[in-house]
This record gives C-alpha cells, structure tokens and sequence, in this order.
C-alpha cells in the first residue's frame, strides 16, 4: 500500500514540475520587437532564386520606413506611397520574422520577410508570393514565386547599436 501511494504523488507531482520547466509562450508580441527595427531603412534586393523570371526584378533599391502604433507595425515607402499593415511571425533577439500582404486588381502578394539585425544594417531574406485570380469566378489562376537576398542600411530612428 504505502509503495502505491508513493506512485500515486509521484504521478501527481512530476508533471506539474516538468510542465513549469516547458512551459510554451503563446504569440508574438510587437514588444518582442528591438526598438532599433523602426525607423527609416535603404534596402537593396537581389533576386535569388524565381520561377518567373519576367515578373520580378533582378535588382532593387527601395526605402523602408517600419513604424509603431500601439501594437500595430506598419511598413510604407515614402517615394510610391505604398503602406502595409506588417503580421509578425516570430522574434528571437536580433532577428525578425513578419509578413504583409497587398491586393491589387486580381492578385494578391504576400511578403515574407526575415532579417537579422546588426549594428545600423540588416541582412536577410524576402520571399514573394504573388498570386493572380480569375476575375470571372476567382479561382486560383497562377503562382509566382521570388526569393531575394536583402540588406538594409540605417537612415534614421533608434540605433541598433547600444551606447
């Protein structure tokens, strides 16, 4: 009996202990963010890889300005006025995943963004995903697909650098 009842508060016991050493975090928030992210950003893009080499750019230079309202990111190019509400994906330290989509007429592109700051510059990767739909009865028509090698240069904002 007593050798049962030891089983028993073990089998009680060890869960609870092993549940407070794994315990999952749910989510990403926007505070996980390093603040050195917002600002204003030159980034240049080079396609890496594509299975529509007619649609996508070989080389870009653009200009990032990522800003933050309450926990909303949002991503515009001051130069096209293009904005987009940014979905973040995941944070760990330094490197950042988020996403944005854009319809435009019949398609749909979706971003994906992963960058690993440092100092005032960051490096990553861009994958798009640009999907055309029918305008008769919006079935899914084509998908074109891009990856690019970015890096990004701090124009101003919050240094990456602590000092």
């Amino acid at each position: 009996m007593k050798k049962f009842v030891i089983l028993i508060l073990m089998l009680l016991l060890v869960p609870t202990a092993l549940a407070q050493d794994y315990t999952l975090k749910a989510g990403v928030s926007v505070n996980d963010v390093p603040k050195a992210l917002f600002g204003s950003w030159r980034v240049n893009a080079k396609l890496d890889d594509t299975n529509s080499y007619g649609t996508f750019k070989p080389n870009s230079v653009d200009f990032w300005t990522l800003s933050r309202v309450g926990d909303k990111i949002t991503l515009t190019n001051p130069f096209t006025g293009a904005t987009a509400d940014v979905s973040l994906k995941a944070v760990e330290g330094n490197v950042i995943v988020f996403s944005k989509k854009a319809p435009y007429d019949n398609k749909m592109l979706t971003d994906t963004i992963t960058i690993r700051l440092t100092d005032n510059t960051f490096s990553g990767i861009n994958t798009l995903k640009l999907e055309s739909f029918s305008l008769v009865d919006n079935h899914l028509m084509k998908t074109e697909t891009a990856r690019y090698n970015i890096s990004g240069e701090k124009i101003s904002g919050d240094s990456v650098l602590k000092k």
